[in-house]
């Protein structure tokens, strides 16, 4: 297991013991299955970011506390240099770089995110979770499919949806796909 992965599923594990929560409560609490939370605690599972969100969120707690076992401390503004931002790649395809980490009380979440090809035939994976996205390509072209509709971005193209609909992401042309994301519930 990916010791950033590790890392989550112990910091999971951690504030469900600080709450004194049990799996299914938790699960429950967040809308989650017992079993996909219980693999989440694990490791075993796709971490998503929209997951995390969803439990830091439910439990008033960041996201960067989570991802990345620290908290925020700015409140004016917060500075991220280029490739500077805080990483996680959640699965070996994705990689997330979280550029507002030090900003406390966001109502957003920006990452630059970078997808690596997968073979034509991989099934994409679906997401849904409340609230609304916007991504923009830097560079690659992204296919974006939301509720069976496909959509092809290029570099500068640009796309805000609603979240709560099945959608899935994939990197074309057999190269990775940069783009920034902004997460928002």
């Amino acid at each position: 297991m990916d010791e950033q992965i590790r890392q989550i599923a112990e910091r999971l594990k951690g504030l469900r013991d600080s709450l004194d929560l049990g799996i299914e409560e938790i699960a429950a609490d967040c809308g989650l299955g017992t079993e996909e939370y219980a693999a989440l605690e694990s490791g075993e599972s796709d971490l998503s970011v929209s997951k995390l969100q969803r439990i830091a969120h439910k439990y008033g707690i960041t996201l960067d506390e989570l991802m990345f076992g620290e908290e925020p401390k700015m409140d004016a503004y917060f500075l991220t240099r280029k490739g500077t931002g805080i990483s996680v790649e959640r699965v070996k395809a994705y990689k997330y770089e979280l550029l507002a980490s030090g900003f406390k009380n966001r109502i957003a979440d920006p990452f630059v995110v970078t997808i690596e090809p997968k073979p034509a035939d991989t099934p994409l994976f679906f997401n849904e979770h409340k609230g609304q996205e916007f991504h923009i390509v830097i560079e690659g072209r992204l296919l974006v499919n939301i509720n069976g509709k496909e959509l092809i971005l290029e570099p500068g193209d640009s796309l805000y949806f609603d979240s709560g609909i099945p959608h899935g992401l994939k990197a074309l042309d057999g190269k990775p796909v940069r783009f920034l994301a902004m997460v928002m519930q």
